[in-house]
């Protein structure tokens, strides 16, 4: 363990110097920023930038005034992001391990500060471990939003890492994190590879394994937001990995005691209101969930809850509890790509 954790940080803190250096797509984030993040971007200084190291844009809605934690935070750059949306009266941690990294974001905290033009710096950043938030002072039930871009397939102690996220959300918490997964186990002996590893590829989450874990960890549900396929590019790399299948994928999991492992049916309805900023005709709670706005959606009792237990409640109204159940829930829609079906949290 402590050979990976080393071979890591001597990857970030010293071999990658820049994206250019990368030898994969894994770590690269061909995914779309919401039009608000689209904004911040040329705000963000240009050395935090060419070293972000991110697949994808794990920054949700309805972040102002709220405390944002990012694992494996690198040089910042989706810190400064939330630092922006959270506004002044928000606050954002920042957590990674590699000492170049944590130098050049707190390099840039004032000199971001002044480009968002506000009376005090809302970010702090810490250099640590990500398995081990209790040491850094991270509190219990003090995180409203956890977010993460490509990071915890580097740990190889994922479990305490999900154990750690679910200990500091508040309750109604959210966790949004972009990662990289495969379709089967790798084999322990390409796990401690360096370059395989850096390269997000040996310690990819197996999409299986993920979804037992979130359940023992305390997150009985979870949805994918977005899927897509990864070209490993490099063939030295192909010839070592060539036999599984890489995809890079969003995640979304709420801190709610309710939540059940499988979809129930309660004859709930949902309607959204169109309220949250940037999402006007219709908002996705998942790859399979589109609530337009006005329109009611017949939704199990998991998705009535996140949406009306979490930040999200305000937008959405739900008729109807859970007095009377009807069975498994079956109409909740099909995710976009059909071969993820099994690896969601609930069945729908």
């Amino acid at each position: 363990m402590n050979n990976i954790i080393e071979n890591v940080k001597e990857y970030y803190g010293k071999r990658l110097q820049s994206t250019d250096d990368l030898k994969t797509g894994a770590c690269e984030c061909s995914e779309r920023p919401s039009s608000d993040i689209i904004n911040i971007i040329p705000m963000i200084s240009d050395e935090i930038l060419d070293r972000f190291y991110g697949c994808g844009s794990p920054l949700p809605p309805l972040l102002e005034g709220k405390t944002v934690l990012d694992l494996g935070c690198g040089t910042g750059r989706d810190v400064y992001i939330a630092s922006k949306l959270v506004g002044e009266s928000g606050y954002v941690i920042g957590v990674d391990m590699t000492t170049e990294q944590i130098e050049t974001a707190i390099k840039h905290q004032e000199g971001q500060r002044k480009r968002f033009g506000f009376k005090r710096s809302n970010v702090k950043f810490i250099q640590g471990y990500i398995e081990d938030l209790k040491t850094l002072g991270i509190e219990d039930n003090s995180v409203d939003v956890v977010i993460s871009n490509c990071v915890i397939n580097l740990s190889p102690a994922k479990e305490q890492v999900f154990r750690e996220i679910h200990r500091v959300l508040k309750p109604g918490g959210e966790l949004f994190f972009s990662d990289v997964f495969a379709d089967r186990r790798i084999p322990e002996s390409l796990t401690a590879d360096p370059v395989l590893r850096g390269e997000c590829l040996s310690g990819a989450l197996y999409t299986e394994d993920f979804r037992r874990l979130m359940a023992k960890c305390g997150f009985a549900d979870f949805r994918y937001t977005t899927v897509r396929d990864l070209d490993t590019k490099d063939e030295e790399i192909r010839k070592k990995l060539g036999f599984a299948k890489f995809s890079s994928r969003t995640v979304r999991a709420f801190k709610l005691d309710d939540l059940e492992d499988i979809c129930e049916d309660y004859g709930q309805v949902a309607y959204y209101d169109g309220s949250i900023p940037g999402y006007l005709h219709h908002f996705d709670l998942d790859d399979h969930h589109r609530f337009f706005t006005g329109k009611p959606m017949l939704v199990c009792g998991n998705t009535a809850s996140m949406i009306s237990n979490t930040r999200y409640g305000k937008a959405f109204k739900v008729i109807g509890n859970r007095d009377v159940h009807y069975g498994a829930f079956g109409a909740c829609g099909s995710p976009k790509s059909s071969d993820d079906a099994s690896s969601h949290g609930g069945c729908c």
